[in-house]
């Protein structure tokens, strides 16, 4: 797996980069055939950031974690990965028919586009389509850590929403074209 470490507001040494490789590659032994993580590194304040997202068959994973420390940090979204990998481990197994995370994660990438417009949208994200059920978006929302999600719903073949409500429910939201 390649690593692409960017730096904001820090200085980005070769053993910064080296212990950034070597903590993030222990995440080889769940995933394989994955070509490329993004890692951002910021300092913000006081507080040392780590950001890393990894593109999976159609999925995202992503963590983010910050400290007082930037190896602390390494060394919490490593962690934190490792565990949403566990997490989804049997969902994953039971969704790809067997095949687990290791051989779903092939070489499928997902592109993500930022854009700013004079018109106060900040981001804009473009990403393909995959036919999943309800609960494979429930379980990227939760990969994602987002509070909710758009999917191609393979049931009615139609775009819907998944989203995380207060009391900690899920709502689905589905489009009426009437």
């Amino acid at each position: 797996m390649r690593f692409d470490i960017r730096g904001k507001n820090i200085e980005l040494t070769d053993a910064l980069k080296d212990y950034t490789t070597k903590r993030l590659s222990k995440l080889g032994k769940y995933i394989e055939n994955v070509k490329e993580a993004q890692v951002a590194l910021s300092v913000e304040g006081e507080g040392h950031k780590v950001e890393v997202t990894i593109p999976l068959n159609g999925m995202i994973l992503r963590g983010e974690e910050v400290s007082e420390d930037m190896y602390s940090s390494i060394d919490l979204v490593e962690e934190k990965l490792e565990k949403q990998i566990e997490k989804y481990r049997t969902r994953l197994y039971h969704n790809n028919r067997g095949a687990g995370l290791k051989k779903s994660a092939f070489n499928d990438k997902n592109t993500i586009n930022d854009k700013e417009d004079a018109f106060k949208v900040v981001r804009t994200k473009r990403f393909a389509l995959k036919p999943m059920d309800e609960e494979e978006a429930i379980m990227q929302m939760n990969l994602l850590g987002h509070n909710f999600f758009v999917f191609f719903n393979a049931k009615d073949e139609e775009v819907n929403v998944v989203y995380r409500r207060k009391d900690g429910n899920y709502g689905l939201i589905e489009p009426n074209f009437d």
